[in-house]
């Protein structure tokens, strides 16, 4: 079965009202733009980073664990979790490289958000390419293998005595700019047919109860109608 030919029998499982919300959202969903967090061990920042991603419409977030383990706080997050696609690096050697070089691996340009970025924005920062924003650790900031890895740095303009920006109030700025930017933008940032249905599907896989055993037993049909024309 096709993703559309499964989403369209998962769908049934759910209320008009969730249905409609995927076929609004999901349009408006991203993967042109997605966020790299490394290190962060304050529940809160991390869980307050993906509710910012939810509510820009950036599908993926990219955790990189060497020494903090990722976690997050329900009252923070407000269910936001369930809506975005979380990859974690935390078996790796190198758990920084192994994030960068996957990214790098589909074209993303790896951006470290770093006072280095002295002449590059969220206002002016260029769109034409997909931008993988990185935000480090809330005392040191980006480790130095990313910083040095990172294709550019990006800086947040700050006109107060105070030296930075917290990193989800960081990542607020930085995010929603980008995107309002993209969508007055003519650059190709919204998903295609067949990654919009993807999304839905994975979407309904997480609301629709038992919806693994569901779709095996569509398969099953499917298979036996196959064998029997």
């Amino acid at each position: 079965m096709t993703d559309q030919e499964l989403y369209e029998q998962l769908a049934q499982f759910i209320s008009p009202n969730k249905r409609e919300l995927f076929d609004r959202f999901a349009p408006l969903r991203t993967k042109h733009v997605t966020v790299v967090l490394e290190d962060i061990y304050q529940s809160q920042n991390a869980s307050a980073v993906v509710r910012t991603s939810d509510l820009v419409g950036i599908q993926d977030i990219h955790v990189i664990e060497n020494r903090n383990a990722y976690q997050l706080n329900p009252d923070v997050t407000l269910g936001s979790s369930k809506w975005v696609d979380v990859h974690r690096y935390r078996t790796h050697a190198d758990n920084t490289m192994a994030c960068v070089e996957a990214l790098r691996s589909k074209g993303y340009r790896i951006i470290a958000t770093s006072p280095r970025g002295e002449n590059t924005t969220p206002e002016n920062i260029d769109l034409e390419r997909p931008m993988a924003f990185c935000f480090g650790t809330e005392l040191t900031g980006l480790s130095n293998t990313l910083l040095d890895a990172a294709d550019g740095h990006l800086r947040i303009p700050m006109h107060g005595f105070t030296e930075s920006y917290n990193i989800s109030a960081s990542a607020a700025i930085v995010l929603y700019t980008v995107m309002q930017r993209l969508r007055a933008s003519k650059v190709e940032w919204q998903l295609d047919d067949a990654a919009l249905t993807t999304l839905k599907l994975a979407w309904a896989r997480k609301i629709v109860h038992s919806a693994a055993h569901i779709e095996e037993r569509l398969r099953r049909d499917a298979e036996a109608r196959s064998n029997a024309s």
